[in-house]
């Protein structure tokens, strides 16, 4: 029936082509993990676990004040309103009307005598209501996508929200590790003039010549030149951290921690990879493919007839003195059918143009899902090689340190010069840097690889990663015409 009262407009041979990537065709069966962490989820607060007071004030502050997390919230307002629009679409539409108009009616026209040619005035008072019996789902499905805006809204506020604690710790241990460099950087500009006084003092024995007198000159200047690299990068660093936390050109982590005072997040061999559908940028590409199918769905509607059910009643009259007058009363009451015949194909091209978006929010699912897989993947691998490199650095500094106390000795014995002591202490700083350098990238990786599991993320309205992945391909299948059984992406 449905097919017979849809005029001439024809939907044949439009469907969506693009299908969600399952388990399988990202390497993940069942059972598999991307290799650390076997949480069910990560903390909310999950910066919490650094232990650092100054940290969590700084990324409650960042929380509480950043433009990008007012603009996700207003764009989330905005989709709930859209929301509140289309429901409004499902129930029925009152309104009242109330008319007053002087006219002079016209003398030569379809008004007989004795009005024509006279200046009356005229008034109408009526209610009129009308409720659109959305037999085919019309209203339902713009519902329903706009349910799904909404999510996908919801979803991206928290994904900024994540993104904007993540960017916060990172610079933060980014400026911890330069305060820590600059530490080093002191001892060894320290050191520097020392070994210039001590080759001051060999020249004028007459033990060395202008030769090394010279180089050891050189060394100071690029030792300031260093130190005066940290102190850019570290002014630099706190102007970044003072602007995601809303403070430009504010002083903030003045009093910075040792790097060793900082707890490192400890993580398992095993990360079940379902924790990937707990990512708020998937949670958000799944309800826009949610939404694009219902707007398919609505798109399809528009080829059946809108079936409305019109009426009114109230007073109307010639003269304002009898408005109210029994006589005055109208009412009437009936359906409306609306049937598209010929549009040119305008239905068609709408229905393309869904369909093409609901192409495009599937891959761009697909995206997003690869993309998580090869983040949590890279960070797993940093991690791993961070913590083999921090156990070769820790061997190689003990190496270096064990002959800066062998030179030292040797020197208080009188077997050895102190500028073996001071080119042993070189290979000490050295290391000591390095130390520097993996215990801060140990932290931005831990911080890299929270974020990349979801980062807390949350929401009462996302069914499981498993749920809102089949159902999304079910949807998929569903406007595609194909019956076979929907493959869903369940990743743990």
């Amino acid at each position: 029936m449905a097919g017979g009262i849809s005029g001439c407009a024809d939907m044949s041979g439009i469907r969506p082509t693009a299908e969600l990537r399952d388990a399988s065709s990202l390497g993940l069966g069942a059972g598999a993990g991307v290799g650390a962490q076997s949480t069910d989820s990560v903390s909310p607060q999950w910066w919490r676990a650094f232990g650092d007071e100054s940290l969590d004030r700084l990324i409650d502050q960042a929380l509480q004040a950043s433009p990008s997390l007012k603009l996700a919230e207003a764009r989330l307002a905005r989709a709930r309103a859209v929301t509140e629009v289309a429901d409004a679409a499902t129930l029925p539409q009152i309104n009242g009307q109330l008319d007053a108009t002087r006219q002079r009616y016209t003398a030569h026209g379809a008004v007989p005598p004795p009005l024509a040619g006279t200046i009356l005035n005229s008034g109408t008072a009526q209610l009129s209501a009308s409720w659109e019996l959305d037999f085919f789902g019309k209203n339902r499905a713009a519902l329903d996508a706009a349910l799904g805006s909404a999510h996908a809204a919801e979803a991206d506020a928290q994904a900024a929200r994540v993104l904007l604690a993540s960017n916060v710790a990172r610079t933060y241990f980014q400026l911890v590790r330069l305060n820590e460099q600059a530490q080093v950087a002191r001892r060894t500009l320290a050191q520097r003039e020392e070994t210039l006084k001590l080759v001051q003092d060999r020249v004028r024995a007459g033990l060395d010549t202008r030769l090394e007198l010279n180089q050891s000159e050189g060394g100071l200047p690029e030792a300031r030149l260093q130190l005066e690299t940290l102190h850019e990068q570290m002014a630099l660093a706190r102007n970044a951290l003072a602007a995601l936390v809303g403070q430009p050109n504010s002083p903030v982590a003045q009093n910075l921690p040792a790097l060793a005072a900082i707890k490192n997040v400890a993580f398992e061999p095993v990360i079940p990879a379902d924790l990937l559908g707990r990512r708020a940028d998937i949670a958000a590409a799944r309800w826009r493919v949610e939404a694009s199918g219902k707007d398919v769905v609505n798109a399809k509607t528009q080829f059946y007839p809108n079936i409305n059910l019109v009426a009114f009643a109230g007073f109307s009259s010639i003269g304002l003195g009898r408005l109210l007058d029994a006589g005055s009363q109208q009412w009437g009451v009936g359906p409306a059918l609306r049937l598209p015949v010929f549009d040119a194909g305008r239905l068609r091209a709408n229905l393309r143009g869904k369909t093409a978006d609901l192409d495009a929010a599937v891959e761009s699912y697909n995206a997003a899902v690869i993309d998580a897989v090869r983040d949590v993947a890279d960070q797993v691998a940093s991690t791993q090689a961070i913590a083999r490199q921090q156990t070769e650095q820790r061997a190689a500094q003990r190496a270096a340190e064990s002959a800066y106390d062998i030179a030292l000795q040797r020197y208080n014995a009188g077997l050895g010069t102190y500028l073996n002591v001071l080119t042993a202490e070189t290979s000490v700083l050295a290391q000591r840097r390095s130390a520097v350098d993996l215990g801060a990238r140990a932290l931005d990786t831990q911080v890299a690889l929270m974020r990349a599991l979801g980062g807390g993320y949350q929401s009462a309205s996302s069914p499981t990663a498993r749920d809102a992945t089949q159902g999304a391909t079910k949807l998929v299948a569903a406007r595609a015409g194909n019956t076979r059984a929907a493959s869903s992406f369940d990743l743990k």
